[in-house]
């Protein structure tokens, strides 16, 4: 989608800092952290959230999954880190692009928020 943040940074038409790439995905530093690490995992093709691409394309989707853990084993937190969906607007999603939020490097309280 031309307008789409998250497809212009797959794109390269927008800077990132990207730390991971698999042939599925793309892994960036989110732009305001909310915790020391806070790494987005988007799929390279465009779904608008987590529903679509299951359905789309399940393949995508686990290597979105696979990919986070890479990110957080890369960074140093195998001991523990989130993985967290926001699906629609009423679960706090604003770009609407499948991302998957990899969270760490501090205590993670339950429930999220």
């Amino acid at each position: 989608m031309s307008d789409c943040l998250f497809c212009k940074i797959v794109a390269d038409e927008v800077p990132a800092e990207v730390v991971h790439v698999t042939e599925r995905t793309v892994a960036f530093r989110d732009i305001n952290p909310q915790a020391p690490t806070h790494v987005l995992v988007v799929p390279k093709a465009h779904f608008a959230n987590a529903g679509e691409l299951a359905v789309g394309d399940p393949v995508a989707m686990a290597e979105l999954i696979d990919a986070g853990h890479a990110v957080a084993t890369a960074e140093g937190h195998e001991d523990g880190y989130r993985l967290v969906f926001n699906t629609g607007e009423k679960a706090g999603q604003t770009v609407f692009h499948t991302h998957l939020h990899v969270l760490a490097g501090r205590d993670l309280t339950w429930p999220p928020g």
